[in-house]
């Protein structure tokens, strides 16, 4: 077995069957859509290669540009509340609370719930009229800031934002909290003894132990903004205005409603380059980041 894992040969055998798999599911979807993106064409009749006139109406589209705004705005929502959050309960759980495991398992809860199901939620969550949020609100006598979360222009991208930070919390929570439990408790111990508390024995021990999960979860959250779809499609479909408008959205709306493959196919072209620059543009710096460490 080991002279196996040795031979070059005997490891292009068994990652050929991945590899092809890797490339039918992801590969030539991929060069089908950047194909696709150089031509007018509505899935029916005859296509008409057309250059890169889809790319220069997607970007002299006001909306396109509004559409990227919101999912950089989505992103930052989920970097900068959604991974601290999870990661304030990672450590928490981490150091050994009591009901551990029931913790652990009740934050992941959503996580496992489909997107649709929480969406409605959401939805009764923020109902102006007997919406728990509004309801809540009555009760503590503060009926001025009361809303129509979802339909009001100045709050609608935020009423978008909240149930995907709530949503993906025990996801990033749980990676967090893998990686903290796999730091040898000799080094906690040791810290410990040198007089350290626990916030900084978590701040200034544990995290940097495990930069490389929160890079890799650093990752997945822009990524998972730049893509989202089902969320703002169930709440909002766009409005109010297009405020909470994002690209997956006018994808959608190409491909179904305008029967416009040509356009809709250099959008996706577009958010798979976006994600592959911001996913290098993450790794680098969390490469300074390892390096004062």
């Amino acid at each position: 077995m080991e002279k196996a894992l040795r031979s070059k040969k005997a490891i292009c055998f068994f990652i050929f069957p991945a590899l092809l798999w890797f490339l039918a599911i992801v590969m030539v979807p991929v060069l089908q859509s950047t194909y696709y993106s150089f031509l007018d064409w509505d899935g029916f009749t005859q296509a008409k290669w057309v250059g890169l006139a889809n790319y220069k109406e997607m970007f002299q589209n006001d909306l396109f540009w509004l559409a990227i705004g919101n999912t950089l705005v989505l992103s930052a929502g989920s970097v900068f509340i959604q991974l601290p959050l999870a990661m304030i309960l990672a450590l928490v759980l981490a150091s050994g609370v009591r009901g551990e495991r029931f913790y652990r398992t009740v934050y992941f809860v959503p996580v496992l719930v489909s997107s649709t199901v929480i969406s409605q939620l959401w939805i009764k969550v923020y109902h102006p009229r007997y919406g728990m949020l509004n309801t809540l609100l009555d009760m503590l006598h503060l009926e001025q800031f009361k809303h129509e979360w979802l339909a009001d222009t100045s709050t609608a991208l935020m009423a978008v934002l909240i149930p995907m930070v709530w949503q993906y919390i025990g996801y990033h929570m749980l990676l967090f909290y893998s990686a903290a439990k796999s730091v040898s408790p000799d080094i906690i111990e040791a810290a410990k003894v040198d007089g350290a508390n626990k916030v900084q024995t978590a701040v200034q021990v544990v995290m940097p132990q495990i930069i490389p999960m929160i890079r890799a979860s650093t990752i997945f959250a822009v990524i998972g903004s730049l893509k989202s779809f089902d969320l703002v499609y169930i709440l909002t479909n766009g409005g109010p205005l297009h405020v909470t408008e994002v690209p997956t959205l006018q994808m959608y709306t190409d491909i179904f409603s305008n029967r416009d493959y040509g356009s809709a196919s250099s959008i996706a072209v577009f958010l798979i380059i976006e994600c592959l620059l911001l996913t290098l543009l993450v790794q680098k710096l969390f490469s300074k980041i390892e390096k004062r460490f």
